[in-house]
Parts: C-alpha cells; sequence; structure tokens
C-alpha cells in the first residue's frame, strides 16, 4: 500500500521497495515494540483519530439523530443501492453551499467511509493500461486500490517549498493517453496543506490539458485554520470533471460510523453518459454501505449541527498544530518546512546527519516507540523516505509530553562533534 516496507526481524527494521504493509500495520508493529516493563505511558501520534482524545467530540444532536432514526424501527431493512434518498438529497444540498451550481440525489452515491469511495472511484475508471497520477507523499490506500484493479501509479510530488502544492510540471511529464485521473488531497493529508483558489484553478485547467478528470478526496473539507479557506475542488467541475469523495467522519468526529460519500461533480455532463451511469449503478450494486439507520440520519445530522461546534474544532485544531510547530523548534533533528494550515496532521523533514546511530525514518520511529513510548509515523508509510508523519490531534497535555520525549531521544542518540 505504501511506497515502502517495513521488515521486522530481532529488532532490526529494514525499508524494502519490493513489498508493502499498510499505516495500520506499520502503526501495529510500532505499538509491539512499546516497551512492557517501562512506565512511560503510551503516546500515539499516528493515528489520525480524533476520538482518542478528549479534545474532540461528536455533538450530541449528531448522537440524538442516530438513536432517533435507530429506535424509529423505520431503517432495519436494507437500504437502496446508491443510498437512501433523503441522505442523498441531504449530502447533495449540502456540498451545493460552496459549488457555483446545483448538485442533485442523481450526483451522490453513498460510501461505506470514504475509503470505500477511493476504491470506487480506482474501480470505475480501471481498464487495460490504464495509469493513475497520485501525489507524494500521499495517502497510501490509493496506491493499495490500483494494486488491486491492476491500474499503474505514476507519481507527482508535492513541493514542501511552496506549501506542499502540486508539482504541475511534473504531472504534465507524466500523463499521457492512458491516464484516468489526478488525485488530489485537500486540506492534504498528510501534509496539512490547504491549496488555495488559484492553485486548484491552474490544477483543473492542466488536468483538462492532459485530458483525464481529477479525483478530489476532501474527507477534511472544511478543516482550515490557517489563511486559505477550504474550496472545493467542485468549484471547477465546469473546466474539468471532478469526482468529490468525503464522508462525516472528521467533520463530525465519528470516523467509526463508516459514511461516505462519492459525488459527481460534472456540470457538462460527462459522468451522465448512460453507460457511466450503469457502470457505476452496477457496481454499487457489489457493495454494502454503511448501516441503514446512520444514513437516515443524515439530514438531521447536517441541518441541526451547530457552527459553535464546528468552529471549536478548527480552533482546537489550530492550538494542538501551534504547539506542535512550537516545540519542534526545539528538537534540531526535525525540521518542518510548512506550518499546517489544514487536516490533522503534518510532515517534518528528518536530520540523519545530526544523529549518531539511526539509519533512516524506519529506525528512528522504532526505536523511539521502544525508548520513549511515543508513536509516530515513519514517512517512508506515505511516501516520502527521510520524513516523519505527526498527527496533532491530539490532547495538548499529550501532544506537549510526546514532543518533549522526541526532544528526549533526540539528546540520548545526537552525533557527538
Amino acid at each position: 500500500m505504501e511506497s515502502g516496507v517495513v521488515a521486522v526481524n530481532n529488532h532490526n527494521y529494514e525499508s524494502k521497495a519490493t513489498s508493502t504493509i499498510t499505516i495500520k500495520g506499520i502503526l501495529s508493529l510500532l505499538m509491539e515494540n512499546i516497551d512492557e516493563n517501562g512506565r512511560k505511558r503510551v503516546i500515539s501520534l499516528g493515528m489520525g483519530d480524533p476520538t482518542l482524545t478528549t479534545l474532540f467530540h461528536t455533538p450530541n444532536v449528531v448522537e440524538d439523530a442516530v438513536a432517533h432514526t435507530l429506535q424509529s424501527h423505520k431503517f432495519h431493512g436494507y437500504a437502496p443501492t446508491p443510498g437512501l434518498l433523503q441522505a442523498r438529497i441531504a449530502i447533495a444540498e449540502y456540498l451545493s453551499r460552496d459549488l457555483p451550481y446545483q448538485l442533485s440525489s442523481d450526483d451522490v452515491f453513498i460510501t461505506c467511509g470514504c475509503t470505500q469511495a477511493i476504491d470506487v472511484s480506482v474501480a470505475m475508471l480501471a481498464r487495460p493500461g490504464a495509469n493513475i497520477l497520485l501525489p507524494r507523499p500521499g495517502f497510501p490506500i490509493y496506491e493499495l486500490c490500483a494494486a488491486f484493479r491492476g491500474v499503474e501509479v505514476r507519481h507527482y510530488d508535492l513541493l514542501p517549498q511552496k506549501g506542499w502544492e502540486v508539482d504541475l510540471d511534473a504531472v504534465e511529464a507524466l500523463a499521457d493517453h492512458n491516464t484516468v485521473a489526478l488525485v488530489i488531497i485537500n486540506p492534504g493529508n498528510p501534509c496539512g496543506n490547504v491549496y488555495s483558489y488559484h492553485h486548484l484553478e491552474k490544477i483543473a485547467e492542466t488536468a483538462k490539458r492532459v485530458g483525464t478528470i481529477v479525483i478530489a478526496d476532501e474527507v477534511y473539507g472544511h478543516l482550515a485554520f490557517g489563511g486559505k479557506p477550504f474550496v472545493p475542488m467542485g468549484v471547477f467541475g465546469s473546466v474539468v470533471p471532478v469526482l468529490t469523495l468525503g464522508s462525516l467522519s472528521k467533520r463530525w468526529i465519528v470516523p467509526g460510523w463508516r459514511l461516505g460519500w462519492f459525488v459527481t461533480n460534472d456540470p457538462s455532463g460527462t459522468f451522465r453518459n448512460p453507460k457511466v451511469v450503469e457502470r457505476i449503478k452496477k457496481y454499487f450494486d457489489l457493495l454494502g454501505g454503511p448501516a441503514t439507520f446512520i444514513q437516515a440520519a443524515v439530514p438531521q445530522i447536517i441541518a441541526l449541527t451547530e457552527e459553535v461546534f464546528f468552529k471549536k474544532t478548527i480552533d482546537n485544531l489550530r492550538l494542538t498544530a501551534d504547539i506542535c510547530c512550537k516545540e519542534i523548534k526545539d528538537i534540531p533533528c526535525i525540521f518542518c518546512p510548512y506550518k499546517p494550515e489544514g487536516s490533522m496532521a503534518m510532515m517534518v523533514k528528518l536530520n540523519l546527519s545530526l544523529l549518531e546511530d539511526i539509519s533512516d525514518d524506519i529506525d528512528f520511529c522504532f526505536k523511539l516507540a521502544k525508548e520513549e513510548s511515543v508513536i509516530i509515523l515513519p514517512g517512508t508509510a506515505v511516501g516520502l523516505k527521510d520524513w516523519l508523519r505527526i498527527t496533532f490531534a491530539a490532547d495538548p497535555s499529550a501532544l506537549g509530553e510526546g514532543m518533549r520525549r522526541i526532544k528526549s531521544f533526540y539528546q540520548r542518540h545526537a552525533r557527538k562533534l
């Protein structure tokens, strides 16, 4: 799934390019490497699950909406293939708030989380010889789905010195007549970037020029707390066809509910071709969506969640991102090239020349887990060797303590001058 693999053998950790392991797999291995006899509590800054903290809470109205639909005894059966109509209408209206055109329920398909939406998007586009353009660093589920579907992966770089913008020259160089999609993730996971309107417009124009569509992964949609507001890629649906993937997971703090969506943003009607529509519908016949009673609650969830809840989430993410960046400045071996402005994670560069006995990012993370009971993700897992991904959606006290332990780890392993 990722660009590299972690090979574990007698506590020697080696990166190999010939195999792959999932992010959850790496995090599980890191947890296994925790010293069970140690007295330090485990601090995990590796998994992007805000429910694991005391800082982020699901709104009561959201839980009440699900309880109401469950107790109504009306939603124990199967949902229609594309999802419950009322949920699709509500999602179409929700997404249309930020668009210059109106989506309809026919544009919306309910998925089992954004992960299933990713798989659907790749499966829909798969054909002999097809290739897909993915960001590096990025979210490795795309690579895994492409591997299962026989779709070639071509990576374009995100540019840290430009706020992790897309290297558009690379996109043009990589694309050919077999390119079926350009994937962007905005707000960015794992980088914490938020793309400007102008940059998204250039992405749309580039995709149109090379003759491909855009898959816009917006699972962190609206979780922007810096100087740039969140702009959905669907704004440019009249320039280039866009598949928008999203979910309730992060904005409503319910990742375990697995309520996602696959949405066609296409005012010009490319996706309304009868053959395309039939292909999408038939593929959804194979899938099982989220629980029907959760789908039924979507209209209430969207309508009743107050803006103050969203504002509190944004304020908390800004706070924890600031804490993380401040603490990083006191750790010489890691460097943050770009302060995050969105999502829940950031990438930092590891300077191995300042470390005595650390061979790479994987070695750093396993030894850190062993010695300090702190879990962070090696950059190799998201396609960028000798970088680290830190999730800052954590309690401020745990985040501060975790960063101080990383500093102690650095001091212990610092190269002697």
